[in-house]
């Protein structure tokens, strides 16, 4: 099995790198795209202006199109999956999930694909490993991180720079949104090398992780 991945950010990203072959091994193959940021699915799904953006449901009904398009000239043993991994953040699921499937069905052929929302954010899958996190950071502070309801809409970026970062979020925010995507960066890169997939207790993460494997053994 071979996985398109798209992700809102480099953060997601560099997480994922680590992950994915815990999640399927090695035998199998994938990419991973990163976008600017999330956005938000165009009216208009034929507009080509909202490809220069760079954010992920702008892109998502040209991008999905253009895999349908691809997919179907492969032979049937050749199996490929597009994965988009999207924050809930404050969205109602049921609708967002509504939303990304009529971008979907709107492709014709339309390519084997798989919706993982992170819930909240991205950073409650580093959050479902507190271990991870207190092996990086030995002097995470352990009220917060213990204080901590998986996949609860409590403003998950901020809990975890108040667990890690020296100032918390309130010294990140005031630096700016640079300084914030770098120091996500970080996180990712020092957390997800010492994440057990098996042992995640994300609800989102299980999800994301369980569909892929469920995928694999269809090859």
């Amino acid at each position: 099995m071979h996985f398109e991945i798209l992700v809102e950010g480099i953060s997601d990203k560099k997480a994922l790198q680590v992950l994915v072959p815990k999640i399927i091994g090695d035998q199998n193959t994938f990419n991973i795209y990163s976008y600017r940021g999330i956005g938000r699915i165009p009216k208009n799904m034929t507009d080509p202006i909202v490809a220069k953006n760079k954010l992920l449901l702008n892109n998502l009904p040209r991008r999905l199109r253009a895999y349908g398009r691809t997919f179907s000239s492969y032979p049937n043993n050749y199996l490929t999956t597009v994965i988009i991994i999207c924050d809930l953040d404050n969205k109602c699921l049921k609708k967002f999930r509504t939303e990304l499937f009529s971008v979907l069905n709107s492709c014709n052929p339309k390519p084997r694909t798989r919706f993982c929302i992170a819930i909240e954010e991205g950073e409650a899958w580093l959050l479902g490993d507190i271990s991870a996190i207190k092996k990086a950071y030995p002097k995470a502070k352990n009220n917060i991180l213990n204080s901590y309801v998986n996949d609860s809409i409590c403003g998950t970026w901020e809990l975890l720079a108040n667990a890690v970062f020296a100032g918390g979020a309130a010294k990140l925010i005031k630096r700016g949104g640079q300084a914030t995507g770098k120091e996500k960066c970080q996180w990712a890169e020092k957390i997800a090398p010492h994440m057990d997939v098996d042992a995640n207790k994300s609800p989102s993460f299980r999800y994301f992780r369980d569909t892929m494997r469920a995928l694999v053994g269809m090859s």
